[in-house]
């Protein structure tokens, strides 16, 4: 009987240790996989330098290619206030990075037969059909005044996913449909994803549905389209479907665990702005509204799982999220020559937009080096990602400060490429 009972829990510890591995990529020497170490290690001594200047609090870099971890280095402090070194498990409002896992969430449903790209969203959330569109006109002093037109078509699902819905966000701009989105108070007192959308459609669209890209709240009703469709919380599914199967334990919409908590990665006191009227949030209160565009924390690691299982097409450690075909559609550029880039076009030139990233139409034109078909997306807070199907590659990078989000993103993209002395699979 005693035997038994210790071979059980030999069985059982093996499992908790196969189960633990297979939630690690594995580590190599950059050398081997094509990279330079010598070059790798001018970004982070850049890195730690800035952190020791005050320039940032502190960062995590990672670096895989061909299914393997390159470089993983944290520089810095975890907090600025106490000092903690900042450690590689530390947790990050990842802010905008949680719209592609919202994304994929909505492409699981469109797998499942549960909804289609080309359906109109007031299929599931019928006040939209109310929205109408505010054109700015030239009043009689002068002044411009808003005038509200009926939409020429219906906002669609593939709209949402793109940010041709001709919603928009308030914080950025000041246009007098965003000033609107303002005055709203959209977030004020906690709203769930229901009470938020109801919110939002009392507002007018910013542009014609499909005519323009303009960052905005579309991937919060995603959110809750997920909501609708599935009977349950944006959390509950994404947990179900995406991070539960890829080992994403550390990504939430709060982290209400005590143990947890003192691995919160903080920002400078003075570098807390994201956007007009809007501050960091606190992770540690839980808070009902599961912002779908913007609400996640999450580890570098596990958006590096999220990556790598994006760069497999779709699967990971036996686990498939998606089919190949549906993110290699998700990643394919899905704006054309009647999009406009709106006056705020943050792809930026050369680049398009898939369904939920950003997506490289070709290998120059844009600042910064990178691949045709490379796909990214960053969050206001300062993380930032970007996957390289071309050289089997991707980068995840976290800090928290909004100032510097912008300055380090072609820094890394072409210090990284710079490191690329190999061709893939050579």
């Amino acid at each position: 009987m005693k035997r038994s009972i210790a071979l059980l829990a030999l069985l059982l510890w093996l499992s908790t240790v196969a189960l633990v591995h297979a939630q690690t990529l594995p580590s190599v020497k950059p050398e081997q996989v094509g990279l330079s170490s010598e070059r790798l290690g001018r970004l982070v001594s850049m890195l730690r330098n800035d952190s020791e200047k005050g320039q940032i609090p502190g960062a995590i870099l990672l670096v895989a290619r061909q299914g393997k971890i390159a470089l993983f280095e944290s520089v810095g402090v975890l907090d600025p206030k106490s000092k903690t070194p900042m450690t590689k498990d530390a947790i990050f409002r990842i802010y905008s990075m949680s719209k592609p896992i919202t994304s994929v969430a909505i492409m699981t449903l469109v797998e499942d037969g549960k909804i289609a790209l080309g359906d109109p969203v007031a299929k599931y959330i019928p006040q939209i059909a109310e929205m109408q569109v505010g054109v700015e006109k030239p009043g009689a002093d002068g002044k411009p005044t808003l005038e509200l037109v009926a939409p020429r078509r219906p906002m669609s699902l593939q709209d949402l996913l793109r940010h041709t819905s001709g919603l928009t966000y308030g914080i950025f701009g000041n246009t007098l449909v965003k000033k609107q989105y303002l005055d709203a108070k959209l977030f004020v007192g906690d709203p769930t994803n229901a009470e938020f959308v109801d919110r939002l459609v009392k507002l007018p669209l910013a542009s014609q549905p499909g005519t323009m890209w303009d960052y905005s709240h579309s991937t919060d009703v995603l959110g809750r389209i997920v909501e609708i469709v599935t009977n349950k919380s944006l959390y509950e599914f994404e947990k179900e479907r995406i991070l539960d199967p890829l080992g994403m334990k550390d990504t939430a919409f709060d982290v209400t665990d005590k143990a947890k908590q003192a691995r919160i990665a903080e920002p400078f006191p003075n570098d807390v702005t994201i956007g007009t009227d809007t501050t960091f949030f606190d992770p540690r209160v839980p808070q009902r509204w599961q912002s779908g565009g913007g609400g996640m924390v999450g580890t570098v690691m596990d958006y590096a799982r999220f990556c790598q299982m994006l760069l497999n097409g779709g699967t990971l450690d036996g686990k498939r999220i998606l089919g190949p075909k549906t993110v290699a559609y998700m990643t394919a550029d899905h704006l054309d020559g009647s999009v406009a880039p709106g006056p705020l076009y943050l792809p930026g030139v050369g680049v398009g937009f898939g369904l939920g990233f950003a997506v490289r139409r070709e290998a120059g034109v844009a600042n910064v080096q990178g691949s045709t078909g490379e796909f990214n997306w960053g969050g206001a807070g300062g993380t930032f990602f970007w996957v390289d199907p071309k050289e089997d590659l991707f980068v995840v990078y976290a800090m928290q400060s909004p100032k510097q989000r912008v300055y380090y993103r072609p820094v890394l993209k072409n210090m990284i490429y710079s490191a690329v002395v190999k061709p893939n699979g050579k």
